[in-house]
């Protein structure tokens, strides 16, 4: 059973997926620093977590998973 992510994650996630499509790659560190960059997050942890959906964002949208 995979993890459950939380409501904020998710959704801060999706919203800079949705307004910054061309800024993050399947890289994690890529999108780490991104992430860091364009939000104002200071826990390292939640940064983190961020970053980890958004690639999975990506990678699921270049395999055609998601429109």
């Amino acid at each position: 059973m995979g993890n459950i992510k939380q409501g904020f994650i998710k959704r801060t996630a999706r919203e800079l997926f949705d307004r910054y499509p061309n800024e993050f790659t399947r890289d994690f560190e890529h999108n780490k620093k991104k992430v860091e960059e364009l939000t104002n997050i200071t826990s390292k942890t939640m940064r983190n977590r961020i970053a980890g959906y958004v690639t999975r964002l990506v990678r699921l949208k270049e395999e055609g998973k998601i429109l």
